[in-house]
């Protein structure tokens, strides 16, 4: 027989088995425990600072329930489904130590705007430590860009050769990226660092409790202003899951690129034994499983947000038991991201070595530089759209005749047009070709160099 749960003279009888493990929570929402302490700590304070109840109370409460998270630091407390979920276990926990004043705690407190507490301290807390790895992921992408300004790389526009680039310029487009994402999560704990704490069941207590006083003990930056809202908002885990999913996008973008690379077909570089595995049958595979398993957990991040975004949609005005669904994508999320940041970061460290050979080989043996001779013409007063039509019959001709533009002769690149002159063979060399580039953000050598130092700057902001 299933104990009788305590919720009031209503009941006069216990939970089906079955619905009672339906209904629970605590599988997953131990993962809140310390902060629903920290929670409890600080209601419990203002209760005495409020004369709620008495300071010799408060003291035994704030006390008791640092009692309670040693013991679950210590593996000594581990509450099972029987409690239902974190918050009434913690309660029942500290009334067994502190005995019936215990009891007092939920004094002017709901478990709606508990639970919303708790998150938002859990939220704000994992997107900190999201933050702090990707200031290493970015950290790591400049390392390896300093090593290789001058190391070409082709670049694509649709899957297709484009135009040569740094490959250091390539590697700090992942930056911009990840520099975004750092700044969109300090943008979404603006909305996670609100405090709901007093809002009550729906519509805030009778008790004279005192907001703001929770709230800049567990510094929050402000409170809601209407109850309802309080405890029925989660616009912040939307906001938290949609950051969480573009960067699972850039992430997935930057795998798709390093899967590519190290395909027999383009052998830009090398997988490294440390990140990389091999066939059951195949003995001369090597899988790049790490960039592999960070493309396919995009989608369950993805998932989640569709999942949170469906939840809410329908929920009339305030709280319903549908929240309770929230934290196992939110958890599941946060604990995605930190481990693909990792894998992403130690992939790039230690796991790859670019094959410079073959990128130097590479960047010669197409017709990327094509744009570079059209510019030439248009340097030298011929119309570009003129000398784009040129240019793209030179390219056609080209191709049947089994060459490329650098082994033309000059007489044949005066007989196309009389303003060629023998400098152009310097201005289509690949190194040449990136080197011009010298617009604001783009991929000519002092460009990069620029981008670096600026890359550098933003790393040591806090």
């Amino acid at each position: 027989m299933t104990e009788k749960q305590t919720w009031s003279q209503r009941f006069e009888s216990a939970l089906h088995p079955a619905i009672a493990r339906f209904n629970a929570s605590i599988s997953f929402d131990i993962e809140l425990i310390e902060y629903d302490i920290t929670g409890s700590q600080a209601h419990a304070k203002m209760l005495a600072h409020t004369g709620i109840i008495s300071h010799t109370e408060g003291e035994a409460l704030f006390n008791g329930l640092e009692q309670v998270r040693q013991e679950y630091r210590q593996g000594q407390f581990q509450p099972g489904v029987d409690a239902e979920d974190v918050h009434f276990a913690v309660e029942k926990r500290l009334t067994e130590i502190v005995g019936d004043v215990g009891k007092k705690l939920h004094t002017a407190r709901s478990r709606n705007d508990q639970v919303g507490t708790d998150t938002r301290l859990y939220l704000r807390d994992q997107i900190q430590q999201i933050r702090q790895q990707l200031r290493d992921f970015q950290t790591v992408l400049v390392d390896i860009a300093e090593k290789n300004v001058e190391t070409l790389i082709p670049g694509y526009t649709h899957l297709q050769r484009a135009q040569p680039v740094s490959l250091a310029h390539h590697l700090l487009a992942y930056f911009q990226m990840a520099q975004r994402d750092w700044e969109r999560l300090e943008d979404v704990c603006k909305r996670v660092n609100i405090s709901p704490l007093g809002c009550g069941a729906l519509a805030g207590t009778t008790f004279p409790i005192d907001r703001h006083y929770t709230a800049n003990l567990l510094h929050f930056d402000n409170v809601y202003a209407n109850s309802l809202d309080g405890v029925s908002d989660r616009d912040f885990a939307i906001e938290f899951l949609c950051a969480a999913s573009i960067i699972m996008v850039h992430l997935s973008r930057l795998s798709e690129e390093v899967i590519l690379w190290a395909s027999e077909e383009f052998r830009f570089v090398t997988l490294k034994d440390s990140c990389a595995t091999g066939s059951s049958i195949m003995p001369q595979k090597k899988n790049p499983d790490v960039p592999e398993l960070v493309r396919g957990k995009t989608g369950r991040v993805f998932g989640h947000l569709q999942a949170m975004l469906v939840i809410m949609k329908g929920l009339p005005l305030a709280y319903n038991k549908d929240l309770q669904e929230d934290k196992e994508g939110i958890f599941d999320s946060v604990n995605t991201v930190k481990a693909c940041l990792e894998a992403m970061t130690i992939l790039l460290q230690e796991g790859l070595e670019f094959r410079h050979q073959r990128l130097a080989t590479a960047v010669t043996e197409d017709f990327a530089n094509a744009t570079d001779v059209a510019d030439y013409l248009a340097a030298r007063g011929v119309p570009f759209r003129e000398a784009y039509n040129i240019v793209g019959k030179v390219v056609k001709t080209s191709i049947a005749a089994g060459k490329l533009l650098k082994d033309l002769q000059l007489e044949e690149w005066q007989q196309i047009h009389p303003a060629f002159a023998a400098d152009i063979y310097e201005a289509i060399t690949p190194r040449q070709v990136v080197a011009a580039r010298n617009s604001y953000g783009g991929t000519g050598f002092v460009q990069v160099r620029q981008a670096l130092l600026n890359a550098r700057t933003q790393i040591i902001v806090k």
